[in-house]
Formats: structure tokens, sequence, C-alpha cells
């Protein structure tokens, strides 16, 4: 096997939205390590012989699964005629899949040497590596609360709706952490239809009219706040720039901030 990645097995395969989304997992490199927040490269075979594609596909994708999860989970888009994920959402279970040995990005909460809220803000898929780092008992012990935002178009997309609604209550983490069901909190957002219980507008006017502060305990501010952004690049850009407007900073190796952020693209 190479010295740059190892050869994996899927076992197991959800498809949330028909044609659209859907998740799997795979078995994991006894030597695989990696921060809650950050992601892998994936290579699938070339099976259908894309004459611009090399003989394995890569691809970047966070992680789902937790830093000490035995499965490796990850959380995928279908891209119409995408040369990787037209062959990566036809695996099943039993196919091969590679992972690059090593891991990459800097969406971690070592980004951030303060602050008591954090602030997860999701679209689609970005909602991944969100779920990895709430499975993280150092998440936990870093920060009072946790906000979990996720913004989809429809219903329908809102999904891991099992693990997050069973978080507070049934995660192994309450037995390090027993308060983290009054610590939690989950705001989920459908921009396209009204729906019961979810916001209805895009993260940057929830938080230009204060909506999402309106929903924190100590509200949003400078002394408290900090924020994680991952999705779409236009969203991310949206975001920052609100967040600017407010004060907020980049948190960088060389200077302390409030944002750190990821691109799926």
């Amino acid at each position: 096997m190479s010295e740059k990645f190892t050869r994996e097995t899927i076992t197991s395969v959800t498809t949330w939205v028909p044609g659209k989304l859907f998740s799997f997992t795979c078995t994991r490199p006894a030597a695989y390590k990696f921060t809650a927040g950050q992601f892998a490269r994936l290579g699938v075979e070339n099976l259908k012989k894309i004459p611009s594609e090399p003989e394995i596909i890569w691809r970047a994708y966070s992680m789902v699964s937790g830093p000490y999860d035995e499965q490796l989970e990850f959380f995928s888009i279908v891209v119409p005629d995408g040369a990787f994920t037209c062959h990566l959402s036809h695996l099943k279970v039993g196919d091969p899949i590679y992972v690059d040995k090593t891991n990459f990005g800097f969406l971690t909460t070592a980004r951030f040497e303060s602050g008591k809220d954090l602030w997860l803000l999701a679209s689609g898929t970005g909602l991944a590596p969100f779920i990895s780092i709430m499975n993280d008992p150092q998440t936990w012990d870093q920060f009072e609360h946790v906000y979990l935002v996720h913004s989809a178009r429809t219903a329908e997309e809102l999904v891991y709706q099992d693990t997050i609604q069973k978080f507070s209550t049934h995660s192994p983490l309450l037995e390090l952490h027993e308060d983290i069901g009054d610590r939690f909190h989950y705001l989920p957002v459908v921009t396209r239809e009204k729906v019961d219980g979810c916001l209805d507008k895009r993260i940057t006017r929830l938080l230009e009219t204060g909506q999402l502060a309106a929903k924190a305990q100590h509200g949003i501010n400078l002394d408290r706040s900090r924020f994680m952004i991952c999705g779409n690049p236009e969203m991310v850009t949206d975001i920052r720039k609100v967040l600017k407007s407010m004060g907020f900073n980049p948190a960088r190796s060389t200077k302390p901030g409030e944002i750190a952020v990821e691109n799926y693209w």
C-alpha cells in the first residue's frame, strides 16, 4: 500500500435525500488521528474512466465522526456529473475507499484563546465538522454554551435529526458533562419554506436583525461569543462581512480573534 494513503472499506451508507444528500462510514486506519473539525482527503477509483481524472480521484471531506470514534463518517452532496461524487454516490457496503494518512484543516476550537459561547454556523453539508466538534469532550471543557445553527433550503435537508436531538440526552459525553442538555442549543433554519420551530431567514439576516442574539442566554458580544462558519463560499463570505461589521475578527495563528472558517469549495 502507498506510503501516503490506506485502502479502507465502506461499512454503511445512509441516503438522506435521494439524489441529493447521503452519508457513509468506513473503517478507520489504526494510526489515523485527527482533531475535531478537521477534514480528510478521500479517494475513489476512476471506474468510469473519466479521461481528465487520474486512476484515483481525490477530494476533501470533513469528518462527521468524533476524534475517538472507531469508524470514520462523512456527509456528502451529490454533484450532478461530478467526477468524484458520480463514483462516491454509487459505492456500496464492502466497496473500497482510500484515505490520505494526513489530516487537514484549522477549523478547530484551538483557534480561540478565550470565549464562553461557541456559535457553529453551517449551511448544507457544512454541518459535518460541527457534529464532530460537538462530540469532542474538549469542546464542552472549553465553552459554557454551544449554539448549532444549521441552514437548509427545505425541511428534508435538515439531516442528522436523530443525532442532534439525542445529543443532549443519550450522548456518552453526559458521563463527563451531565448538564449538556442545558448548554446545547439547536437553531434550525429553513429558507425556502415555512416550517414550525425553524427560523426562516438567511443566517446573515438573522445576525443583522438580532434574532440569533435573542436566542442566546448572554446575547452576542465580543467577550463571550466565538464563531465557526462552514458552508458554501458565498455564505461564508457574507457571514464574515456581517460579523466584521459587528466588531468580530478572524482568528489567525499570529493574532487572536473570534471567527474561524472552512470552505467546501
